[in-house]
């Protein structure tokens, strides 16, 4: 069942991490199941580890998410002149939000929807797997409220304040900024 809005319009999501090996592939997989066919969704990263994270892969297999298509990829590949144009794009990192990000065709809506890295927590097996489903809560609640945006209602300095907000939710994290 689409519920694609009234001009057929699918909007393409960017989620980026540094690594994309966990938080922007959970990102990518909860938009692709949970967006009610409005959304197209895709990940990447800057610096890409290459292969996704083998508790990603098994904190959403365990809650029924797609992972067949989800693979770390580099971000230079959504800014080439052949890549599908963003409508949107989310840093779920507070890495990738302080990085250069590279020109992305379309000027897409931003916004900074920073948790922390589960795979970056230490200890045991039952503590980084309750790491890994944290962040699938924080990112399914934040995108659980932006797939309820009634996106092309709102004027663009509205819809900037709700991801803004969206990203300020529970589990938020600050990007680091360098100081002078």
């Amino acid at each position: 069942m689409s519920d694609v809005n009234s001009s057929g319009h699918i909007y393409n999501v960017l989620f980026l991490c540094t690594g994309n090996s966990a938080r922007s592939l959970m990102a990518e997989s909860i938009l692709t199941r949970d967006g009610g066919g409005r959304f197209r969704a895709f990940s990447a990263g800057s610096q890409p580890k290459g292969e996704v994270n083998p508790l990603t892969l098994a904190t959403l297999h365990s809650l029924d998410y797609p992972t067949g298509d989800l693979r770390s990829k580099n971000w230079n590949e959504f800014a080439v002149a052949d890549a599908p144009v963003m409508d949107f794009v989310f840093t779920v990192c507070d890495g990738a939000a302080g990085e250069t990000c590279p020109v992305w065709p379309g000027q897409p809506m931003t916004a900074h929807w920073g948790i922390e890295d589960p795979a970056a927590v230490e200890g045991t097996g039952i503590e980084q797997e309750a790491a890994f489903a944290r962040t699938f809560r924080y990112l399914k609640n934040r995108i659980a409220a932006f797939a309820a945006l009634p996106i092309r209602s709102l004027d663009t300095m509205t819809l900037g304040a709700k991801l803004n907000e969206i990203g300020r939710s529970e589990g938020a994290t600050q990007p680091r900024r360098d100081v002078a």
